[in-house]
């Protein structure tokens, strides 16, 4: 049988990807798939499912500002959308049952009102493998999307506690004893190196540290590997470990997506009732829309942070599955919320992958807010005077811009993903802004760049430079750009996309070593001539 499932994910998923969607929609089809043809899920999957949740909560963590919770922005935006949205699918799934649908004749307003507040969540798992795709994890309207999320997670355990009747154990007040032990773990984090041991070292913070210690006081343990991950993210080998654990995770999410296929034998009353239910997701991607928009952000910032959480979460799922087994819900709602999960994610696969043009499309229709009255995160971005733009602060890019400003003065702008590197930067006197070069999202925000003479492909992965340079020429950008790259195929693939000049940063940095050296120790070598060269005692 794990045979059959591995084939069937891969082929599924295989297709999914030739036809220009997320080979998660591939996955879910599989799940079905085998499902209707008698398979069901088995211990196996559901831990590797579980694995996969508690990883990419984890590697979330890893990435999260706790400061970005605690915006107004996003805990006020969660809150309210969550009190209107369950409202709103309080009083839909009350006019249905009003109207005679059969799955609603034994369920009262109580359990009306908590299907509306499952219906209200949108997918974690979902949304960050979309972002991720889209390589847009780094966007505004991602940090927006990824805060709410968080903060429905977090709703999402007062529930679970609540509705279980189950309180953490009183012992559970040790957790606040985490954050001091912050230093620790950055030690240990220090010492572990860059091979398996990196890895392991992931996996007992999110697994052991984070789920396990979490569960043993009775909170939820996804919450654990979040919180965890969120106490790791200051340290600079952060963004390695993520990496590190990036395979890991994807593969055991695709037991996640294979499980909810294999959940339970669908029915035609679950199958119309889950139709129903998507007619209704449109509604709440407009609330979404509303409310992020109440808080001054760009209509292009509102509309994909909403398509991003345009979907119904899997927490439906556990949610339905508890209701079931204390006998809240029949067992044909629990399938039927679980269709449309998975409906949800099917859908809003192909609409994710056209979020952009569909911005092109409707934005002419929606009301932009004032330039003054802008969010401070999504304000334009004016370069001024600047004639060079440095993307990507790292070590060369940073050497780059000491450089310029040494030759020619202050005439440089560089632009930077990380607060705290951009902060850095600051301090030290740079004009550094935060930005990520990679996403149409910065683009957009960038008032004008004629001024620009020149710009340094400075980021440390190939592939993000690539897409800095389509951007670069999407904009029709005239002036002239540089690369680095870390392979000779690299350098000349960046030539022939129309780079001006592309450099080898291991040959670069080996001719500023010796130039250095040479300048800083000044040694007197005596001049050579070719004959004078006698190699014969060096051969073997």
């Amino acid at each position: 049988m794990d045979i059959l499932l591995i084939i069937a994910a891969f082929v599924s998923g295989f297709i999914a990807l030739k036809c220009n969607l997320p080979p998660l929609v591939g996955f879910l089809i599989a799940g079905f798939s085998l499902q209707y043809a008698g398979f069901v899920s088995n211990e196996t999957i559901t831990t590797l499912s579980d694995l996969g949740v508690t990883l990419l909560l984890f590697t979330i963590g890893l990435k999260l500002d706790v400061k970005t919770l605690l915006a107004k922005e996003i805990w006020a935006s969660a809150t309210l959308h969550n009190v209107l949205s369950t409202a709103f699918f309080t009083l839909a799934l009350l006019g249905l049952k009003t109207i005679g649908i059969s799955l609603f004749s034994d369920i009262d307003t109580t359990q009306i009102l908590l299907l509306g507040f499952v219906l209200s969540f949108s997918s974690t798992v979902f949304a960050i493998k979309s972002l991720e795709e889209k390589g847009s994890m780094n966007s505004t309207f991602a940090t927006i999307s990824i805060g709410i999320l968080v903060m429905q997670d977090i709703f999402a355990v007062l529930f679970l506690t609540i509705s279980t009747g189950k309180l953490p154990e009183w012992y559970a007040l040790a957790l606040f004893v985490l954050p001091f032990l912050r230093p620790l773990f950055y030690k240990i984090l220090d010492k572990c190196g860059h091979g398996e041991m990196l890895v392991l070292y992931g996996f007992f913070m999110a697994l052991v540290m984070g789920a396990g210690l979490f569960k043993l006081v009775g909170m939820k343990a996804d919450l654990g590997a979040l919180i965890l991950g969120m106490l790791l993210a200051g340290h600079y080998k952060a963004s390695e470990l993520s990496k590190s654990l990036f395979n890991i995770k994807e593969l055991f999410l695709v037991c996640f997506f294979l499980n909810i296929g294999l959940s339970d034998a669908p029915t035609l009353d679950g199958f119309i009732l889950a139709l129903l239910l998507l007619c209704l997701l449109p509604i709440k991607g407009a609330l979404y829309y509303v409310v992020i928009n109440l808080f001054k952000f760009r209509v292009r910032t509102s509309l994909l942070a909403s398509l991003t959480l345009l979907n119904y979460s899997e927490f439906g799922l556990i949610v339905s599955g508890i209701a079931y087994k204390l006998g809240w819900l029949p067992g044909e709602m629990m399938i039927a919320i679980a269709m449309a999960v998975s409906l949800s994610f099917i859908i809003a696969a192909p609409i994710n992958n056209i979020s952009h043009k569909i911005y092109r499309y409707t934005s002419h229709w929606l009301r932009e807010q004032a330039d003054e009255k802008l969010h401070l995160k999504d304000k334009r971005i004016n370069p001024g005077h600047a004639q060079v733009l440095i993307l990507g602060m790292g070590r060369i890019g940073t050497g780059a811009y000491d450089e310029i400003r040494t030759r020619y003065g202050k005439i440089s702008l560089g632009v930077e993903t990380r607060s705290d590197v951009v902060q850095t930067h600051r301090t030290s006197g740079r004009n550094v802004i935060q930005g990520d070069a990679t996403d149409s999202d910065f683009w957009e925000r960038i008032l004008d760049i004629a001024n620009v003479k020149l710009v340094l492909l400075a980021m440390p992965h190939h592939k993000g430079n690539q897409s800095a340079l389509e951007q670069l020429k999407a904009r029709n950008y005239q002036g002239q750009i540089a690369a680095i790259a870390e392979y000779p195929d690299q350098v000349a693939e960046m030539t022939q996309s129309g780079v001006d000049a592309a450099f080898n940063i291991y040959n670069e940095a080996g001719a500023g070593f010796a130039r250095h050296v040479c300048d800083k120790l000044n040694p007197q070598f005596k001049t050579m001539q070719p004959g004078d060269w006698d190699t014969s005692n060096n051969l073997t």
